[in-house]
């Protein structure tokens, strides 16, 4: 049985080395024939390194051994069309590779241990773990934990602010550690490490600590970092840095050797540091909540840090559907927050959005302000501007008709000189074609909730928004493909003192095209507006109604409807006369 492991054991090792060396002469053909400018016989030898499945860590070092190779490829992929999506996939191998033996466990584990052995060993241990980045933290803080590897402590401590900023995150987590020996040791690595990321969670410890010298120490280390900042509160510092992860500074940025980025948790049940690998798409936004919560923590006042949570989370959400699983079950999406919060932090989340331009943000935030704000809070003026009303002229055609939808259904009551744009984004909604850019469910849904918008503007007879200026487009609108929208424009249409108004209507009612459903509707719409209006029609109109009035083959419905609007029109008796005459069955 042995002999027959070790013969298993060596077909393993002969297969191993055989993959590695066709490897090679496959690395070694593709850099030759790219040199002497055979592409078409790169193209090949390219393929068969991605087709192979090749060891990530393999053609690293070959990498590694060859430098100019490496600089080779990199060239190839800026400036061969040809090579250039083969290139990129080798880099991904490569970077596949280099990932994965920084991040080994054993790897870092046995560097930890070497930082107590020789000073050249020690010296190659800190450069290893200073590659292996966030990585080596939560090994090296366990290990300064241990009580059984005492010995070991001066020289991790000595090394710990070596690895760097990358650093930060896993050690700002492991703040919330109970042993002060190592917490002591964190709070000095931080300061020792001078990056401003660390500046909120000292002062926090400076501000919460219940013990004096981790308060003390936490103070020195940001004056090593930035001793302007001891005046600033944790809460401040939370959001400054908050405010850097949503605008996406480099530095903040994650390795881009990995396709994910991580999140640091301190776990009581653990005593150690865990992470949870989420999408890089969305790393940045939910670090921006993630240090909007800390300033909260800091502070329950700090407004800021609610508006601009809000506005991170719309953003996550428009990257990915897929929430972080730290999230928990049942965890609520951006809407509910944002409907939930008040009509301050809307706006200044708002505010924020229509600076930066940010067509997703500004939607979100417009929505919630539509589904449950009063004209107070919509016209609410964030220091010298009015979020909402800035909207209107956004560059995105949902923002702006989001936010005259918003606006209208609020139903203003003082008058405002943006008003106009109320109306002309409403117009626009009902009336704008769907294309490309904006798709047929998207047009056909703004185009009714502006309707029900108008309407309600209409039923109110609201005095500040003038439904006059959308004249032309509503009276197109009776002639849209659309059964809703020709209906929707009939009843808005019957609030306004237009004979152009009236006048459509009754083409509506009248043109035998149209559906019954329709055709009675606006017949229905065309009493309201005889009574709101009196009689603005033309005297042909006027017969043609008659007719069907008159006519015993009609569909008895639509007979009805055409009767009430007849009557509502309060005409000379002489047709009432006619009509009644015209079924009599007696006669003298």
């Amino acid at each position: 049985m042995n002999c027959k492991i070790l013969v298993l054991l060596g077909c393993v090792f002969l297969s191993t080395a055989v993959f590695a060396e066709q490897l090679q002469d496959d690395w070694n053909d593709f850099l030759h024939y790219t040199v002497i400018g055979r592409f078409d016989l790169a193209a090949g030898f390219a393929q068969k390194i991605i087709d192979s499945n090749a060891n990530p860590i393999e053609l690293l070092r070959l990498s590694e051994e060859n430098p100019r190779g490496y600089a080779i490829v990199v060239k190839v992929h800026a400036n061969n069309p040809q090579l250039a999506p083969l290139a990129e996939k080798i880099l991904g191998i490569i970077e596949q590779g280099r990932f994965a033996r920084r991040t080994d466990s054993e790897i870092i584990v046995e560097e930890v241990k070497r930082l107590s052995s020789t000073v050249r060993g020690k010296y190659t241990a800190i450069e290893r773990l200073r590659n292996a980045g966030e990585y080596a933290i939560p090994y090296m803080v366990a290990a300064m934990a241990d009580q059984s590897r005492k010995a070991e402590f001066p020289n991790i401590t000595t090394a710990l602010p070596e690895v760097g900023k990358s650093a930060i995150r896993p050690l700002a987590a492991a703040l919330a550690m109970d042993n002060l020996i190592v917490k002591a040791e964190i709070i000095k690595a931080m300061g020792k490490i001078g990056y401003p990321e660390s500046l909120g969670y000292l002062k926090y410890v400076a501000e919460k600590d219940s013990s004096e010298q981790l308060r003390q120490l936490a103070l020195e280390s940001i004056g090593q970092i930035d001793s302007s900042a001891s005046a600033k509160t944790a809460a401040e510092l939370f959001f400054q840095t908050a405010e850097s992860y949503y605008y996406k500074a480099d530095s903040l940025m994650p390795a881009s050797d990995a396709n994910f980025a991580n999140i640091w948790f301190w776990s009581k049940e653990s005593n150690g540091l865990i992470k949870e690998e989420i999408s890089r798409a969305y790393f940045s936004e939910m670090m921006t909540m993630r240090c909007c919560e800390l300033s909260l923590q800091a502070n329950p006042d700090f407004s800021e840090a609610i508006s601009l949570w809000l506005a991170a989370f719309f953003r996550a959400e428009g990257i990915s559907s897929v929430y972080p699983k730290y999230f928990g079950t049942g965890h609520a999406n951006a809407m509910t927050y944002a409907t939930t919060a008040g009509a301050e932090y809307l706006h200044s989340s708002l505010a924020r959005a229509v600076k930066d331009k940010d067509a997703v943000i500004a939607l979100g935030v417009v929505e919630a302000l539509a589904r449950n704000a009063g004209e107070k809070s919509l016209m609410y003026r964030l220091k010298t501007s009015q979020p909402l009303i800035d909207a209107l002229t956004f560059d995105d055609r949902a923002v702006r008709l989001s936010a005259a939808i918003a606006i209208s259904l609020a139903g203003p009551a003082e008058q405002f000189k943006e008003s106009p744009l109320v109306v002309n984004n409403l117009a626009e909604a009902i009336s704008a074609p769907a294309d490309e850019k904006w798709p047929k469910d998207t047009a056909d849904t703004y185009a009714i909730r502006a309707c029900d918008a108008m309407l309600k503007l209409a039923h109110t007879r609201n005095q500040v928004i003038d439904l006059s200026a959308a004249l032309s487009q509503l009276v197109s609108a009776t002639k849209d493909s659309r059964n809703e929208i020709k209906i929707f424009a009939a009843q808005i249409l019957a609030y306004l003192s237009s004979p152009d108004a009236q006048r459509a209507i009754a083409d509506m009612a009248i043109t035998d095209s149209n559906e019954m459903d329709v055709r009675i509707a606006a017949f229905d719409s065309l009493a309201v507006s005889a009574k709101v209006n009196a009689n603005l029609l033309r005297d042909e109109q006027i017969n043609q109604i008659y007719m069907i009035v008159q006519s015993t083959t009609v569909d008895t419905e639509l007979r009805s409807s055409a009767a009430a609007a007849f009557g509502a029109l309060n005409l000379p008796s002489r047709k009432v006369k006619d009509l009644i005459l015209y079924q009599a069955k007696t006669s003298l």
